[in-house]
């Protein structure tokens, strides 16, 4: 793991620590505005999720009553950051459970070479 600084280099995949938490998120998804993380529960088998809004500079929930995403689930992930680009939609970084975005690290993780099994080449 390589430590970076600059939020706006991270990518999907890469950890990110937010204070006072001392467990990491996984970058799950992003755009220029939007970052989604999660970081695993196992106590219940779901995660807890945040959204980033770089313009806000904020971060927590979705405003959703009903939250109709799962954020264990990649297509949910993805359809919930199309979501809150799309202006016909009601979906945003929460006003109410928000708060200041304050991030103590972003970790880059390096991908992993996948190699097939069986394949002696």
């Amino acid at each position: 793991m390589k430590r970076i600084i600059d939020i706006n280099s991270a990518e999907p995949g890469d950890k990110i620590i937010f204070a006072p938490w001392k467990r990491a998120y996984t970058i799950k998804a992003r755009n220029e505005r939007f970052i989604i993380c999660t970081q695993p529960f196992n106590f219940h088998h779901t995660v807890f999720y945040t959204i980033i809004d770089m313009e806000r500079g904020v971060m927590g929930p979705n405003n959703l009553v009903f939250n109709m995403y799962d954020y264990a689930k990649q297509e949910d992930i993805d359809q919930c950051l199309l979501d809150l680009i799309n202006p016909e939609e009601t979906v945003e970084v929460s006003y109410r459970k928000s708060v200041a975005l304050d991030i103590v690290s972003v970790y880059k993780i390096k991908p992993e070479t996948a190699t097939l099994a069986g394949n002696n080449e």
